[in-house]
């Protein structure tokens, strides 16, 4: 993997994962609840939370969703990563105090387009809390090689 472009498509292969994994704090809810002005209550009243068929507070489901982003960013395919597509399924929800592992893992390598798909989950205590697949553009050390000649 090269440091500032990630993994080139010319070493990316169906089966290859990576993972990152985050305790989410109510600084979190409060913090994205800020940045994207979704204050649901849900989200931000434990006590309206009780009310609900989820028996508290809950974590925003796209807070979660975004450690998938940390992983095509940072680890696989990396830094020159650009998100082209996302699919995602909210199965369960994410408390405060929960750990969210999120998991990507390539499905499929569209090396003619510098393209990769690959499965996403994220799990809190081994269970499916949004799982889906996002489509990725990736950098190519062949091509870096043509435009250098």
């Amino acid at each position: 993997m090269n440091p500032l472009n990630g993994y080139d498509i010319e070493d990316i292969a169906a089966g290859m994962s990576a993972e990152v994994a985050k305790t989410i704090t109510d600084a979190d809810i409060v913090l994205f609840a800020g940045i994207t002005t979704d204050v649901n209550a849900v989200h931000m009243d434990e006590e309206y939370g009780r009310t609900t068929p989820f028996g508290g507070r809950i974590a925003h489901g796209m807070l979660s969703a975004g450690l998938l982003s940390a992983v095509l960013g940072n680890h696989l395919p990396g830094p020159g990563t650009i998100y082209m597509g996302q699919s995602l399924r909210f199965r369960a929800p994410v408390r405060p105090g929960d750990t969210v592992h999120a998991r990507v893992t390539v499905k499929e390598v569209i090396a003619e387009k510098c393209r990769v798909v690959l499965d996403t989950v994220c799990s809190v205590g081994g269970k499916v809390v949004i799982d889906g697949e996002a489509t990725v553009m990736v950098t190519s050390q062949r091509k870096r090689d043509a435009a250098a000649k």
